[in-house]
């Protein structure tokens, strides 16, 4: 703990100071339980997309042994040309938003190439889409994370450092001025007694001279 004036000026600034925490307090902490629940509900978003994923591959198990085949789905066919994000905000935090994927096709023979390949692919392209809307929410999720912990940090440090210290602060420097007053108080009253008695001495004297 840093050593603090005990002044009446410093008084003003401490009590100040501990306006300002307990102020912003109430803020920070409800920013820190929005983002707690926003990172539950994209994380739970993300759990079902991936989900989703995986019954759309149950949905395809038939095409899985022909996939295997070296052969028999062109190598390449399917790449990603654009990957389309907008942008959000969550409790001052921006956010990538997923908008969606352009994909492009390779060229190949629709004379020798079966015409599952076009059903299978539009399979691949729909599960690829998947698979990016799930990190852009992982990516989310993770910048809400560090937000989080700046802000943890912060409500920590009101709560447990700052609004203690400063209501310490507050506390002795009002035992000093309390201590400083009683101790005026009590050289006022020897100083009238030493007076009166000076007082009376004189008067004495005055007398036992007549």
């Amino acid at each position: 703990m840093a050593k603090i004036k005990l002044t009446k000026n410093e008084l003003k600034i401490q009590k100040d100071a501990l306006k300002m925490y307990q102020r912003y307090l109430p803020t920070l902490t409800l920013k820190k339980q929005q983002l707690q629940s926003e990172i539950r509900t994209i994380e739970a978003k993300a759990k079902a997309v991936r989900k989703q994923r995986e019954e759309l591959e149950k949905g395809f198990d038939e095409w899985i042994a022909v996939f295997s085949e070296e052969t028999a789905f062109p190598e390449g066919i399917i790449t990603v040309s654009n990957i389309r994000k907008g942008e959000g905000n969550i409790a001052g935090v921006e956010i990538p938003i997923f908008l969606g994927a352009d994909f492009s096709r390779g060229d190949y023979d629709l004379y020798k190439t079966p015409l599952w390949v076009d059903i299978a692919a539009d399979h691949m392209e729909r599960a690829m889409s998947l698979d990016l809307e799930a990190e852009v929410l992982d990516e989310q999720v993770r910048l809400l994370e560090v937000e989080l912990r700046a802000t943890s940090q912060r409500v920590n440090l009101f709560e447990k450092v700052k609004i203690p210290e400063t209501m310490e602060n507050i506390r002795k420097i009002k035992v000093y001025m309390a201590d400083q007053q009683v101790a005026a108080v009590v050289r006022s009253k020897i100083s009238k007694r030493k007076i009166a008695l000076r007082s009376a001495e004189a008067d004495e004297r005055q007398v036992s001279s007549l």
